[in-house]
Protein backbone atom coordinates (compact mmCIF):
# COMPACT_ATOMS: atom_id res chain seq x y z
CA UNK A 1 0.00 0.00 0.00
CA UNK A 2 1.36 3.44 -0.87
CA UNK A 3 0.56 6.83 0.61
CA UNK A 4 0.32 10.01 -1.42
CA UNK A 5 2.04 12.85 0.43
CA UNK A 6 2.04 16.58 -0.20
CA UNK A 7 -1.44 16.58 -1.68
CA UNK A 8 -3.19 19.91 -1.27
CA UNK A 9 -6.95 19.62 -1.18
CA UNK A 10 -9.20 22.66 -1.46
CA UNK A 11 -12.86 22.76 -0.54
CA UNK A 12 -15.61 25.26 0.11
CA UNK A 13 -15.72 26.21 3.75
CA UNK A 14 -18.62 27.12 6.02
CA UNK A 15 -19.24 28.51 9.49
CA UNK A 16 -18.62 24.95 10.76
CA UNK A 17 -14.94 25.56 9.88
CA UNK A 18 -14.53 28.69 11.99
CA UNK A 19 -12.80 26.95 14.90
CA UNK A 20 -10.17 25.71 12.45
CA UNK A 21 -9.98 29.15 10.79
CA UNK A 22 -9.50 30.79 14.17
CA UNK A 23 -6.73 28.33 15.05
CA UNK A 24 -5.00 28.89 11.69
CA UNK A 25 -5.14 32.66 12.16
CA UNK A 26 -3.65 32.37 15.65
CA UNK A 27 -0.74 30.38 14.21
CA UNK A 28 -0.31 32.26 10.92
CA UNK A 29 -0.69 35.90 11.91
CA UNK A 30 1.91 37.52 14.13
CA UNK A 31 -0.02 38.79 17.17
CA UNK A 32 2.10 41.97 17.24
CA UNK A 33 0.20 43.24 14.20
CA UNK A 34 -3.35 42.40 15.30
CA UNK A 35 -4.29 41.08 11.85
CA UNK A 36 -6.28 38.03 12.95
CA UNK A 37 -10.04 38.43 12.93
CA UNK A 38 -12.27 37.26 15.75
CA UNK A 39 -14.79 34.47 15.29
CA UNK A 40 -17.54 37.10 15.54
CA UNK A 41 -15.98 39.15 12.74
CA UNK A 42 -15.77 36.04 10.55
CA UNK A 43 -19.36 35.06 11.34
CA UNK A 44 -20.55 38.57 10.56
CA UNK A 45 -18.82 38.77 7.18
CA UNK A 46 -19.79 35.22 6.22
CA UNK A 47 -23.46 36.09 6.71
CA UNK A 48 -23.25 38.66 3.93
CA UNK A 49 -24.08 37.81 0.32
CA UNK A 50 -21.17 37.22 -2.01
CA UNK A 51 -18.76 35.98 0.68
CA UNK A 52 -17.01 32.65 0.45
CA UNK A 53 -14.47 30.68 2.44
CA UNK A 54 -12.02 28.21 0.90
CA UNK A 55 -10.21 25.74 3.14
CA UNK A 56 -6.96 23.94 2.28
CA UNK A 57 -5.69 20.74 3.78
CA UNK A 58 -2.33 19.15 3.13
CA UNK A 59 -1.84 15.49 3.86
CA UNK A 60 -5.19 15.62 5.67
CA UNK A 61 -4.16 18.42 8.04
CA UNK A 62 -5.64 21.97 8.08
CA UNK A 63 -3.12 24.04 6.13
CA UNK A 64 -4.75 27.34 5.23
CA UNK A 65 -7.79 29.26 4.08
CA UNK A 66 -9.00 32.28 2.14
CA UNK A 67 -11.98 34.48 2.78
CA UNK A 68 -13.25 36.58 -0.13
CA UNK A 69 -16.15 38.91 -0.85
CA UNK A 70 -17.77 39.93 -4.11
CA UNK A 71 -19.57 43.21 -4.74
CA UNK A 72 -20.89 43.62 -8.28
CA UNK A 73 -17.98 42.83 -10.63
CA UNK A 74 -15.22 43.17 -8.04
CA UNK A 75 -13.84 40.69 -5.53
CA UNK A 76 -11.79 41.49 -2.48
CA UNK A 77 -9.51 38.90 -0.93
CA UNK A 78 -10.12 39.65 2.74
CA UNK A 79 -7.90 37.03 4.37
CA UNK A 80 -5.35 34.46 3.27
CA UNK A 81 -3.58 32.39 5.88
CA UNK A 82 -1.21 29.43 5.67
CA UNK A 83 -0.17 27.49 8.74
CA UNK A 84 3.53 28.16 9.40
CA UNK A 85 4.33 24.43 9.25
CA UNK A 86 2.92 24.27 5.71
CA UNK A 87 4.51 27.40 4.25
CA UNK A 88 6.60 27.16 1.10
CA UNK A 89 4.80 23.99 0.11
CA UNK A 90 2.36 25.55 -2.37
CA UNK A 91 -0.62 26.01 -0.06
CA UNK A 92 -0.80 29.80 -0.31
CA UNK A 93 -0.29 29.71 -4.07
CA UNK A 94 -3.02 27.06 -4.48
CA UNK A 95 -5.43 29.10 -2.37
CA UNK A 96 -4.64 32.24 -4.33
CA UNK A 97 -5.11 30.47 -7.69
CA UNK A 98 -8.44 29.09 -6.45
CA UNK A 99 -9.61 32.55 -5.37
CA UNK A 100 -8.65 33.99 -8.76
CA UNK A 101 -10.51 31.16 -10.53
CA UNK A 102 -13.56 31.56 -8.28
CA UNK A 103 -13.61 35.30 -8.93
CA UNK A 104 -13.51 34.68 -12.68
CA UNK A 105 -16.27 32.08 -12.39
CA UNK A 106 -18.35 34.71 -10.61
CA UNK A 107 -17.83 37.08 -13.56
CA UNK A 108 -15.64 39.48 -11.58
CA UNK A 109 -13.32 41.70 -13.60
CA UNK A 110 -11.03 42.81 -10.77
CA UNK A 111 -9.63 41.19 -7.64
CA UNK A 112 -8.38 43.48 -4.88
CA UNK A 113 -6.46 42.91 -1.69
CA UNK A 114 -4.71 44.88 0.98
CA UNK A 115 -1.59 43.82 2.83
CA UNK A 116 0.65 45.22 5.53
CA UNK A 117 3.99 46.60 4.39
CA UNK A 118 6.64 44.01 5.18
CA UNK A 119 4.31 41.02 4.89
CA UNK A 120 6.11 38.21 3.05
CA UNK A 121 2.90 37.41 1.14
CA UNK A 122 3.60 40.43 -1.07
CA UNK A 123 5.99 38.21 -3.06
CA UNK A 124 3.22 35.65 -3.59
CA UNK A 125 0.74 38.29 -4.74
CA UNK A 126 3.22 39.92 -7.12
CA UNK A 127 4.17 36.56 -8.63
CA UNK A 128 0.46 35.84 -9.20
CA UNK A 129 0.03 39.03 -11.23
CA UNK A 130 -1.17 41.49 -8.63
CA UNK A 131 -0.01 45.07 -9.15
CA UNK A 132 0.45 47.57 -6.33
CA UNK A 133 -2.02 50.40 -6.91
CA UNK A 134 -2.04 52.31 -3.65
CA UNK A 135 -0.67 52.95 -0.19
CA UNK A 136 -2.31 53.95 3.06
CA UNK A 137 0.28 55.48 5.37
CA UNK A 138 0.03 54.40 9.01
CA UNK A 139 -3.11 52.35 8.33
CA UNK A 140 -2.34 49.36 10.54
CA UNK A 141 -1.92 49.79 14.28
CA UNK A 142 -0.47 46.72 15.94
CA UNK A 143 -1.15 45.45 19.43
CA UNK A 144 2.23 46.77 20.53
CA UNK A 145 1.58 50.25 19.14
CA UNK A 146 3.61 49.67 15.99
CA UNK A 147 2.25 51.52 12.96
CA UNK A 148 2.53 50.01 9.47
CA UNK A 149 1.50 51.13 6.02
CA UNK A 150 -1.08 49.23 3.99
CA UNK A 151 -0.47 48.44 0.34
CA UNK A 152 -3.40 47.88 -1.98
CA UNK A 153 -3.03 45.51 -4.90
CA UNK A 154 -5.21 44.75 -7.91
CA UNK A 155 -5.38 41.84 -10.32
CA UNK A 156 -7.26 42.34 -13.60
CA UNK A 157 -9.29 39.22 -14.33
CA UNK A 158 -10.81 40.11 -17.69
Amino acid sequence: MSTVLNMIELRAGSTADLAMVESLMADAFDPRFGEAWTRGQCLGIMALPGVWLTVATLDGQPAGFTLARQTLDEVELLLLATAPSFRRRGVGAALLRATIADARDRQAVTLHLEVRDGNEAIKLYSKAGFIKVGERRGYYRGNNGQVSDAFTFRHALA
